[in-house]
């Protein structure tokens, strides 16, 4: 054995306070790693749990699971400059920039839903899932909030209706996916929205208040002299995320709840035409960035 690289061992358990010879006894009986347990990929097969017989149910639990893992993934990504006590710019570029990646792979990987089911099976199948929805989804709402302060995620429409000095617990009645669940002519939330708030809203609140100064924007806007490629880098992500994959999505949610006209309601309730639409939402991470130019027409 490296006489050197034993050496380095023995230095790594003396300086955690441990016997080296303790763990290297343990080496004789170790078993070698394998890819499928590193990987865990048994465990990931056999999350599948479809609730009907017809097969594209399955591509379209495993499309959803691959979406989560996106997200954590660009989380992962977000959290790294978030916790950086003065990112540099350079360090900024190189996360804003897999940040994108990823954002691009959600936006292809669309085509396996849009081109991938069977019209008429998706149809029936979907109707077993109410009141269930990716509107659930709670990673997505976590990336909105280190992206952005909750005050970006609320419509100029919403805003004018919220009281000043709102608690935080306030703000996300009047937050911008309020308009998927809740009802302004009866005043209720639907019960998607219920259950979502229930499991996951004191985490958002916790969140958000714990973000308050540090999220990915404020970080941005303290450069006052932010280069030409920061500012790229930034407007890409963020036209990507909250214009290009919500327009895919439209378009994907069209082809099944639209085709020939026939308009149909989405499994949690909500008018998905109006939700998914950029347009409506005006969901902006970096809203300094777009003074001069509308986010809706950036290419």
């Amino acid at each position: 054995m490296n006489s050197d690289l034993l050496a380095q061992l023995e230095q790594k358990y003396k300086d955690l306070g441990e016997n080296p010879d303790a763990y290297l006894k343990g080496l004789i009986h170790a078993k070698p790693i394998n890819y499928w347990d590193y990987i865990e990929v048994d465990t990931l097969l056999s999350l599948q749990k479809p609730r009907t017989n017809f097969k594209d149910e399955v591509v379209f639990i495993m499309y959803h699971q691959v979406t989560e893992l996106v997200l954590r993934l660009m989380i992962h990504e977000i959290e790294q400059i978030t916790e950086k006590p003065e990112p540099k710019e350079d360090f900024i570029i190189e996360k804003l920039t897999r940040l994108l990646r990823y954002t691009d792979m959600l936006i292809t990987s669309f085509e396996v839903m849009k081109d991938g089911m069977n019209y008429d099976d998706y149809n029936q199948f979907r109707f077993t899932l109410t009141p269930a929805s990716g509107f659930q989804s709670a990673q997505f709402r976590q990336l909105e909030l280190y992206c952005t302060p909750i005050e970006h995620l609320i419509n100029a429409e919403a805003k004018a209706e919220m009281p000043n000095n709102a608690s935080t617990r306030t703000k996300f009645n009047f937050i911008y996916w309020q308009a998927a669940g809740f009802d302004k002519k009866t005043g209720e939330k639907s019960l998607t929205l219920k259950a979502f708030e229930d499991k996951y809203l004191n985490q958002f609140i916790a969140l958000t208040d714990k973000m308050k100064g540090k999220t990915l924007c404020e970080i941005i806007e303290r450069f006052t002299s932010p280069s030409d490629e920061l500012i790229k880098a930034s407007k890409d992500f963020d036209h990507a995320y909250n214009v290009k994959w919500p327009l895919t999505h439209l378009r994907t949610a069209t082809q099944y709840l639209d085709k020939k006209g026939e308009q149909k309601a989405a499994t949690g309730g909500s008018n998905w035409k109006k939700y998914l639409h950029p347009k409506f939402q005006q969901r902006q991470f970096f809203p300094h960035l777009w003074k001069e130019s509308s986010i809706l027409d950036w290419a």
